[in-house]
């Protein structure tokens, strides 16, 4: 008569869920997924940990969840608080026997584990796989010895590449405990969470929604249907549109999709349509994910700090009023304030518009990259401890890569990646009414002009931009 809780975090999926398998036999089970308001306070850098956009997108995954739990005879309770003092009620209430769940990565994740399994006292925690493309027994070497450079832990998983074969959705699921439906209450919505609703933009680059079904469907139609995949690795520094790339991430991150899923399908597109350079390029992008997720796990809170991985490390520590034109999309520069407002209105952005806007905080205006990080964790539908917090160290020169940082030239990306000015127009409507020759470099206007326009005007121009001025400059 064994009788379980079934402890959703980031893995809200049915799909290739070894929490989920594991609760099968059991006679009753209560899945649960608790909402912590903690995340919707300021945290050491001033931003929320989740804003607006990532709540819808987790409200509507729980949904979609919820529903998929109810199709097979379960369902959902969503409850608000600390998981270390609810879990423990729970198990007494309905006289639960073990609590499932899957492991986590970032270190106050894994400290809130040690503390509901000091709470449950002699009731066992029982935590299986996270959602790693590659299993801790499946690493090429051990955690310590794991390469410290990307290209030298791609080389070692590549030597002997690893089978992929994730366990679907049951058809079926143990009941709920009885008496459980009465603690059974509708989700909360955005304006009750304080968060209020976000406009819907026509221009977004992810207008998907958040939960399982929509993942796998975002899946079929890019590996089978349309089969985006075959042309990844020439449209993925797109800016425009939702076709550029696969946008997994926001599932991936949120765990609606499993890494394994995604790279089992991608072997079968490849058996069957034949492996090219861009669907290599995909998986080189899912090994990247767990490279960045294996590095947190080893290093911890020191990819928090300010040195990074290089304590030794040069990365400015000042934040000035640059940072909040930075985050306001006001600064001057027509590609990074147009990636930052995409950003603010939809909670998406460009691999290569991150790139850039990381950069230009870090390297342009010698801001604290930390912050940069912290903005986009409460801003990005995609966030994910590993990748975001890796890719700014990686960027700020303090990661554990051996090149220093990773200088972008703005000017020279905006006309190589927009060269007709399509994305500045799209997302800066003030400067339509520039020349188009001019949108990237408004900043060649008369203080009038600019002021008129509403436009903020750059304080200096970089010497570095010079040779990507326009000719008539």
């Amino acid at each position: 008569m064994h009788r379980q809780l079934l402890w959703f975090k980031q893995d809200l999926r049915l799909d290739d869920h070894p929490a989920l398998q594991a609760a099968m036999d059991a006679e009753r089970v209560l899945p649960l997924f608790i909402l912590d308001p903690a995340l919707l306070q300021p945290g050491p850098f001033g931003c929320r940990r989740m804003g607006v956009h990532r709540a819808r997108f987790l409200l509507e995954s729980l949904t979609a969840l919820n529903a998929e739990l109810r199709q097979r005879g379960s369902g959902l309770l969503v409850l608000h608080g600390r998981a270390e003092q609810l879990i423990p009620q729970l198990v007494e209430q309905f006289s639960l026997q073990e609590v499932l769940t899957l492991d986590e990565i970032a270190p106050e994740e894994r400290s809130q584990l040690d503390a509901v399994r000091q709470a449950l006292g002699c009731v066992p925690l029982r935590v299986l796989p996270g959602n790693h493309l590659l299993r801790s027994e499946e690493l090429p070497c051990s955690l310590e010895e794991l390469p410290q450079v990307y290209s030298q832990f791609r080389e070692l998983v590549e030597q002997r590449l690893p089978v992929f074969q994730p366990r679907p959705a049951p058809a079926r699921l143990p009941a709920l405990p009885e008496n459980a439906e009465p603690r059974f209450a509708p989700l909360p919505s955005l304006s009750q969470l304080g968060l209020g609703e976000p406009l819907s933009v026509a221009n977004s680059a992810f207008p998907f929604s958040g939960g399982e079904p929509a993942a796998q469907a975002r899946l079929r139609d890019y590996l089978w249907q349309r089969q985006g995949v075959r042309q990844y690795k020439d449209t993925r520094n797109g800016l425009i549109g939702s076709e550029y790339s696969s946008k997994f991430s926001p599932w991936l991150a949120n765990g609606s999709l499993s890494a394994r899923r995604v790279v089992a399908e991608l072997r079968r597109h490849e058996s069957q349509f034949g492996r090219n350079d861009s669907t290599h390029c995909l998986w080189l992008e899912m090994l990247w994910r767990d490279f960045f997720r294996w590095t947190l796990v080893r290093h911890g809170s020191a990819l928090f700090q300010a040195g990074g991985l290089k304590a030794t490390a040069r990365a400015p520590r000042q934040i000035d009023q640059r940072f909040s034109l930075w985050c306001q999309g006001r600064t001057g520069m027509p590609l990074v304030d147009a990636n930052m407002r995409e950003l603010l209105s939809t909670g998406f952005m460009s691999n290569r518009g991150r790139q850039v806007v990381a950069s230009y905080l870090v390297n342009d205006l010698q801001q604290d990259w930390r912050h940069g990080a912290a903005w986009f964790e409460e801003h990005l539908l995609d966030y994910d401890p590993a990748s975001n917090w890796g890719n700014w160290a990686y960027l700020a020169g303090v990661g554990s890569d051996p090149r220093h940082g990773r200088l972008f030239n703005a000017l020279r990306q905006a006309r190589q990646y927009d060269p007709d000015a399509a994305y500045v127009s799209l997302w800066l409507p003030e400067l339509r009414s520039v020349p188009q020759h001019l949108r990237h470099t408004p900043f060649l206007l008369s203080h009038l002009q600019l002021d008129a326009m509403g436009y903020p005007r750059l304080e200096e121009i970089p010497e570095q931009w010079k040779p990507y001025m326009p000719d008539a400059a």
